[in-house]
């Protein structure tokens, strides 16, 4: 591997390995104190809408990104949450017949959306809103909550709305205002990584249903029809009502904004959910909003053969994966984390070095995901033939193969090479550093509790990257591992591509 090549993987070993940030740290503490959030939507579960049949989503973070193709369902499942709740009588409430109605090609019939939730503190195990024929019933039994619905996919630039095109070419004057207050502004100036002055949703004299966004940057005052798109769905976004306790949806969060601003618009959005307590639901196909929040706050939609199945605690790597067709391997191996990856490929590339470049290996996130999608392997639900591996410390799961070692990748590696002859073998060839030193770091790094911990803390010590090290370490395992201790893993990946 050439030195651009290892620059470009180490860049892209700390994206993937990037902390969480503090606000979102944060809202997690606050979270798993167990107090606060007195309402919130435990779960819900929908039949005979779009698709949907039976699957029950849960949602155990207090913002949750839900991502997947186009079609996959992730607008519904917003639209249903809106429509579990009622609001006060001067705020608006959302019905089921405005988002799934009869039309000349659908009929909506036999269908419900069911939930579980907590109010006040009291948890209610099943409630539902349902269709058995030509109406919808149970809107009198949903609990009351704010529910503010924001869909930015569907916001236009303002020059091209229905309407506003009358503004810009009449003379006109602004009438009346909306300034945002100094919370808003810095807000705004924080998720766009700009210093704006002033900024308020207008009405002109031409129009007075029709408001405009207007900002005030050094001096320089641009409204709408003037602005960039990304900095009209901020400003629009921001003058949105998060009240306190209520129930927030996003669909299409990351529109116009450029992947800086996506990262900060979920960090002021834990702050304000911290703060309010809030509970935030949003769809995505962004791997940067998704790298934001914890694993548990994480999910996709994956539709195969008409079956939807939802999983929770993905990687932004596989998510990514299943949304992007720019590669076509024979085979998608899918592995926990991108220390298995590594380790993975290097397996295959010592010990059955034409297979490694059919293949596409994955990193998809929590174990669990990883047993879901052996399920779904064995069943023959992917479009193209795939394999799931689970690292050697899980039990034997159904569909899966557990990568060698019995134990966690870091731990097999470190302590194959810890005990072969000679000690760490030629490591110290592979990364340019002497033996000595190898061995330091290495054993001072065993000696730490959390495996996760260990390539990091060798990788300081001996100033090179920790994606440079890995990858070393597991190609000199690799090429000490006995055939038959592989012979598994290229039996199965053989198979596949055969």
């Amino acid at each position: 591997m050439g030195a651009r090549q290892i620059c470009r993987f180490d860049r892209w070993w700390d994206r993937t390995k990037m902390a969480i940030h503090d606000e979102v740290r944060r809202l997690a503490k606050k979270w798993s104190g167990g107090t606060g959030w007195p309402k919130r939507l435990e779960w819900i579960e929908l039949r005979g809408i779009r698709g949907w049949a039976d699957q029950r989503i849960a949602f155990p973070f207090p913002i949750v990104a839900i991502a997947g193709e186009n079609g996959s369902g992730k607008s519904t499942l917003l639209q249903a949450a809106a429509c579990i709740y009622k609001s006060g009588p001067d705020d608006r409430t959302w019905f089921p017949s405005e988002f799934f109605p009869d039309t000349a090609w659908e009929q909506v019939r036999e269908a419900w959306i069911k939930y579980g939730y907590m109010q006040g503190g009291a948890k209610h195990e099943e409630s539902s809103i349902r269709k058995p024929s030509t109406r919808w019933l149970g809107h009198g039994d949903r609990p009351t909550r704010k529910v503010e619905y924001i869909d930015l996919n569907r916001i236009q630039p303002v020059a091209t709305r229905v309407g506003y095109a009358r503004i810009a070419k009449n003379k006109h004057i602004e009438k009346s205002a909306r300034p945002f207050d100094a919370q808003q502004l810095k807000r705004l100036s924080s998720i766009m990584g700009r210093n704006y002055d002033s900024a308020k949703m207008a009405l002109s004299d031409i129009d007075a249903g029709r408001e405009v966004p207007v900002i005030t940057q050094m001096n320089r005052q641009y409204s709408g029809f003037h602005q960039g798109a990304g900095e009209t769905m901020a400003t629009e976004l921001l003058q949105a009502d998060l009240p306190k306790f209520g129930l927030v949806l996003i669909d299409e969060i990351e529109s116009s904004l450029h992947p800086r601003a996506q990262r900060r618009l979920i960090r002021d959005l834990a702050e304000q959910c911290r703060q309010r307590e809030l509970q935030i639901i949003l769809s995505t196909h962004s791997p940067y909003i998704l790298e934001e929040l914890p694993p548990e706050a994480r999910m996709y939609v994956l539709e195969s053969q008409g079956i939807r199945k939802v999983m929770t605690g993905v990687s932004p790597e596989f998510a990514l994966t299943k949304m992007d067709d720019d590669v076509y391997p024979e085979c998608d191996c899918y592995v926990e984390d991108v220390n298995a990856k590594i380790m993975l490929e290097e397996l295959l590339s010592f010990h059955a070095r034409e297979m490694l470049p059919r293949c596409a290996v994955i990193p998809y996130g929590a174990a669990s995901v990883g047993f879901a999608l052996g399920i779904m392997a064995k069943n023959n639900r992917f479009p193209r033939k795939s394999l799931v591996f689970t690292d050697g410390d899980n039990s034997e799961s159904e569909g899966c193969t557990l990568l060698p070692g019995e134990d966690a990748p870091e731990r097999v590696v470190f302590n194959a090479l810890r005990a072969s002859r000679p000690r760490w073998g030629d490591l110290w060839t592979r990364i340019s550093r002497d033996l000595s030193s190898v061995d330091d770091a290495c054993s001072s790094a065993m000696a730490l509790g959390d495996h996760h911990d260990w390539i990091k803390y060798a990788a300081n010590m001996l100033r090179c990257g920790g994606a440079t090290l890995w990858q070393a370490m597991c190609a000199e395992w690799a090429k000490g591992l006995p055939p038959n201790d592989a012979a598994h893993v290229v039996r199965v990946v053989e198979g596949s591509l055969a």
